[in-house]
Order: structure tokens, then C-alpha cells, then sequence
């Protein structure tokens, strides 16, 4: 690391520069979570050139968690949950085996000595790769691993999905199925808004560490199911602050050591990847035997982890695996 200070001015200038314009480029090249990737390198460009120390207020990360659960809450659609509803045991059953396969995995990596069990089942966990990150830590797993690893996985589906969809599911092209109409900016930041104060307020009254994200969760999936407010979502210059605050937060903690930690596990973790995208394919298969789901549909929820998405009406263009 640089002996050279650094004053926090610069500092935060620097962190933001590299976060605004590689969120740009990653978004070009259509990379996943552009902002957080890009937030992430940011943070470290700091780290890893200074002393200086430099870190997120505690209400920033706060907000960001409560940002992300309530992106994740506003996906739930009252038709989606009464389907759901008739299909419980076979998903429940798939959405366990999803869990057991990745804390199995997470266990084997958790095997060498730089490695806790917390971080090496976060790190391993099939879906929700912006959740995951964003609890990793108060949940007493290494962040900087999790990180790495889940959007390492990512990776990896992106670049095999097409190649899969094309060989095994020939799905048929089109331009996909229009979405509903949103349901406006104003009704967006009253839901945001609400989730947000109300989310925390139930957090604070939960001795719960991951409360700043599931309270915000729960309240919006409340008030999305409901449909008071209409299709509400969450807007995306939002969502890019959560997970600029997210990704920040992670790369300002990392260290030359902990680059050189993370680059020696590669191949194991590389080899573990291939182990749940192989297992979680299995468990699609068995879930196109226990419900109506055609087999690409049912090749995506293992992935998503349950995600509500999955199961509405699948469109003719092929889905894009979550982040």
C-alpha cells in the first residue's frame, strides 16, 4: 500500500470518479450489478493507494440495505403467490434442496484455514447475489469474499446460459412479453418512501442484524401484493445508490493480503461454482416432474432462489438469470 496520505476530500472524489465512470463502461458491456462492480473497484482504488482511512457512515449502509429489500419486495405479485400457493410442497422441496446443495458446497470451501463457515456458505448460496453481499458482514461473514465469489458466480451463468437455452431448451425468439405499465414516479418514491421508514421502524424494534434489510422487505412486499399504489418498483437511480453504497462499503476493506487470500482460492471456488450450477440443473429437472413448469422456467428458480418472477408467465425472448 502507498505511505502517501491521502486527504478525504480527494479521497471521496476518487472513490466517486472511478464509480461514475466505470458504472458507465460495465453498463455498456452489459455487465451484471454494473454500479456495485464499479462500486466496488472504487472503494479499493481508494484502499489500496492510501492510508487514509475512509469509511461509510453506519445510516448509508443502513439505507442501502433497506433500498435492497425493498427492490427484492416489490417483485411480489399477489396472482404469482396464490400460484405458488398450489405448488407449495414441490417448491418448498426444490428451494431446500437449493439451500442444502449451497451450504454443502459453502462447507467444503470453508475447509481451508482462510475461509469461516459463514463466508464460505454466503459465498456458495444460489440466488439473491445483491442480498447476499449486502448482509454478509453483520452476519460475521468476510464481505470482501462473499463478494467476489457471488458475482464470480454470476459470471459464470451469464456466459453459459446462452449456450444451455440454445442447446437444450431452444426456446423460440421473439422480442419477449411487454410489462405492465409502471405504475408512475410519484407513486414509486410514496412506496419506496413508506417501506423505507416503516421497514427501519420494524428493524429497530427486532434485535435482528439483518433487519435493516428484511423489515423494508417485508413491508414492501406487503404493500406490492396489496397493490394499493399500483405496479410500483423501486426507481432505478435508487437502486444504483444502493448498490453503489453496497459495493463501496465492501471495497474499502480490502487489502493486498486479502487480494492475494481471494486469488489462491480461485480454483476451488471455480470448481465449487460448476458443482451448484450442475446440481441446481438437477433440481429444475425435478421440478418440471412435480409442476406444470416447462423446463426452461423451471431450469431459472433454483438460481433466483425462489424468486417470485420465475414463476409468472415466461416471455418468448429467454430470461436473464438474476444478479
Amino acid at each position: 500500500m502507498s505511505t502517501t496520505p491521502r486527504s478525504p476530500l480527494r479521497s471521496v472524489v476518487l472513490v466517486l470518479a472511478v464509480t461514475v465512470v466505470l458504472s458507465a463502461a460495465l453498463t455498456a458491456v452489459q455487465v451484471p450489478s454494473p454500479v456495485l462492480f464499479a462500486a466496488v473497484i472504487g472503494g479499493m482504488a481508494h484502499a489500496l493507494t492510501s492510508p487514509t482511512p475512509l469509511a461509510l457512515p453506519g445510516w448509508g449502509v443502513v439505507v442501502a440495505q433497506g433500498l435492497i429489500g425493498i427492490t427484492v419486495g416489490a417483485l411480489v405479485d399477489l396472482a404469482t403467490l396464490q400460484r405458488l400457493g398450489t405448488e407449495a410442497v414441490p417448491v418448498v422441496l426444490v428451494v431446500v434442496g437449493t439451500l442444502a446443495l449451497s451450504i454443502g458446497a459453502g462447507r467444503v470451501l470453508a475447509l481451508r484455514r482462510d475461509v469461516s463457515p459463514t463466508t464460505g456458505v454466503f459465498s456458495l448460496v444460489a440466488g439473491g447475489a445483491s442480498g447476499v453481499v449486502a448482509v454478509a458482514r453483520d452476519l460475521g461473514a468476510d464481505d470482501r469474499v462473499v463478494t467476489v465469489v457471488q458475482y464470480l458466480r454470476v459470471l459464470v451463468v451469464l456466459l453459459t446460459m446462452p449456450v444451455v437455452t440454445a442447446l437444450v431448451f431452444h426456446p423460440p425468439s421473439g422480442d419477449g412479453t411487454p410489462g405492465e405499465a409502471g405504475a408512475g414516479l410519484p407513486a414509486d418514491l410514496a412506496f419506496v418512501a413508506t417501506s423505507l421508514v416503516l421497514g427501519l421502524l420494524v428493524a429497530r424494534l427486532v434485535p435482528v442484524s439483518t433487519m435493516s434489510l428484511l423489515g423494508p422487505l417485508l413491508v414492501s412486499s406487503v404493500l406490492a401484493a396489496g397493490g394499493w399504489l399500483g405496479p410500483v418498483s423501486v426507481p432505478t437511480a435508487l437502486e444504483w445508490l444502493a448498490f453503489a453504497l453496497i459495493g463501496v462499503q465492501v471495497g474499502l476493506r480490502f487489502t493486498r493480503a486479502s487480494l492475494v487470500s481471494i486469488a489462491r482460492m480461485l480454483p476451488a471456488v471455480l470448481a465449487l461454482i460448476a458443482v451448484v450450477v450442475v446440481g441446481t440443473a438437477g433440481l429444475g429437472v425435478v421440478l418440471t416432474w412435480l409442476t406444470p413448469a416447462d423446463p426452461l422456467t423451471a431450469y431459472l428458480p433454483p438460481r433466483r432462489a425462489g424468486s417470485s418472477r420465475c414463476w409468472r408467465s415466461p416471455p418468448t425472448a429467454a430470461p436473464t438469470p438474476p444478479t
